[in-house]
């Protein structure tokens, strides 16, 4: 469905990503674990087409897309969930996600159900400052899921968000690969990664293992979370 090969992006002189591949599979799980400043909103960035490699490939259902406009990707079905959600002033729940999506209110109700948001008490709120994070990255997991993208890109969907939040992301991901798409799951959470079929491990722009959930978590947490080089040497802020 998606692969990445052999990129490559440099900053200011300093390797972002470096001689990376990876391939997501039609409708699976495929988890990218790594600490931070390892590497993941910058590939994440580079799949969406938000900024481009300075070598390599991106394909889509054999198709190259590496240069194509984040317009052009999303026509194509690939869709993206950024770490921080947009605010909307002004919209309410069931507006955002009509008007993303184009759904009636039944299809709507289902799609908050699925992401742990009763209709009766989300239908109606505003999308603003006062859902807390968690409802907020729900509430626009609601809406990727409602797109049936072929591709969804999750960066850190469970960064920052309540307890009682984790499940009903985690289930929300699970739904969206049962619909059939194929789902990149960017992390640096093992629990969050344990959704995936498959998971890789990114450090300093590379992927250094691949393999099941179970095992890798085991091999991260051996290795990734104890070394005194984390984040080295790839850049500050990545």
């Amino acid at each position: 469905m998606l692969q990445v090969k052999y990129l490559k992006l440099t900053l200011n002189g300093n390797p972002i990503i470096n001689d990376l591949n990876l391939e997501v599979k039609e409708g699976k799980i495929h988890g990218l674990l790594g600490v931070n400043g390892a590497g993941k909103t910058s590939l994440a960035n580079l799949i969406m087409g938000i900024s481009y490699p300075d070598e390599g490939s991106i394909i889509f259902e054999e198709q190259d897309i590496t240069r194509c406009t984040i317009s052009e990707r999303g026509k194509m079905g690939i869709t993206m969930a950024w770490q921080e959600p947009a605010r909307f002033e002004g919209l309410s729940v069931g507006e955002y996600l009509r008007v993303s999506n184009n759904l009636g209110v039944n299809d709507i109700e289902n799609y908050l159900w699925m992401v742990g948001l009763p209709p009766g008490e989300y239908l109606n709120r505003a999308v603003d400052a006062n859902l807390s994070g968690g409802e907020r990255k729900r509430v626009e997991l609601a809406s990727v899921l409602a797109l049936k993208p072929k591709v969804a890109v999750l960066d850190e969907p469970d960064s920052g968000i309540d307890v009682v939040s984790l499940p009903h992301i985690m289930n929300g991901i699970t739904e969206m690969s049962k619909q059939g798409s194929a789902v990149l799951l960017i992390t640096h959470s093992e629990e969050a990664v344990r959704v995936a079929e498959e998971v890789s491990i990114i450090c300093a722009g590379e992927i250094i293992n691949s393999g099941p959930p179970q095992e890798m978590c085991r091999w991260f947490r051996d290795n990734c979370q104890t070394c005194p080089h984390i984040g080295e040497p790839s850049y500050e802020g990545v």
